[in-house]
């Protein structure tokens, strides 16, 4: 399977208007040069040219540092875990940036399934599809809070440390949810804000100003609970958190 293939197979998913899709960047731009609605700091940093080029010499780095100590190689292997991909299967990646945790799964769904990377920076996805990609794997730009898929469309969705740069958190997440296939999983790894008043205060005068947030133990699983989700699983590792869940129903057989 070709990169070529792979985006068709991506433009045969997306619930838009035919003949809309630009491809000729490599991924499928869904929003050309519509200027952003809002600009924060981090948000500038995300869509410059220059955060692409530190993003693993330094960016990651620091990752590990408030992680724990873990390695990006321990970052995938607990997102495989929590979203079980098997093969045949397809996987959306939301504010997927470079595309590190996108091409990871591409083993896992072999040379039958599907992974979509999804991301609003044009900077990010430049930098993703100069990679070695393999065939299976897909690029699309859009905006998280409103997935242009239908619902049900995967059988795993996750967003790996970005939704605390998103603005409207929770619509993205509750648009990750509506797109997730029965018995489907989603996991997250967002921002751990312990409790204190010490570490809202850093939280409130520190992040918010740049445009960033971290959450609090029980945000996700709360809105996971109430979005009917089952079989929920929380990890706290350093100042991170990973949150897992299933859709109700049985999972497509691999």
């Amino acid at each position: 399977m070709t990169a070529t293939t792979a985006l068709s197979r991506v433009i045969e998913l997306l619930d838009v208007e035919p003949g809309t899709v630009d491809t000729a960047k490599g991924y499928l731009d869904l929003l050309g040069d519509e200027p952003p609605e809002r600009r924060t700091p981090a948000l500038a940093a995300m869509r410059s040219n220059l955060l692409p080029m530190v993003y693993e010499r330094w960016w990651r780095p620091v990752v590990r540092l408030i992680n724990g100590g873990a390695g990006v190689e321990g970052e995938r292997r607990i997102a495989h875990e929590l979203l079980r991909v098997q093969s045949g299967q397809t996987v959306l990646d939301v504010a997927c940036g470079p595309g590190n945790f996108t091409r990871s799964f591409a083993p896992l769904v072999g040379d039958t399934g599907l992974v979509i990377g999804f991301d609003e920076s044009a900077t990010m996805l430049a930098k993703a599809v100069e990679q070695d990609n393999p065939g299976q794997v897909g690029y699309v730009r859009g905006d998280a809070r409103s997935l242009p898929f239908a619902d049900g469309t995967f059988d795993a969705v996750g967003c790996f440390l970005a939704l605390h740069l998103i603005p409207e958190p929770f619509r993205a997440v509750r648009e990750m949810i509506r797109v997730l296939a029965p018995g489907g999983r989603i996991a997250i790894q967002a921002p751990y804000l312990p409790r204190g008043i010490v570490p809202k205060l850093v939280d409130r005068t520190v992040n918010a100003p740049l445009g960033i947030r971290a959450f609090g133990r029980t945000e996700f699983t709360d809105v996971f609970a109430s979005a009917g989700l089952v079989d929920i699983d929380q990890r706290v590792t350093g100042l991170l958190q990973y949150v897992a869940a299933s859709a109700p129903g049985p999972r497509k057989a691999a």
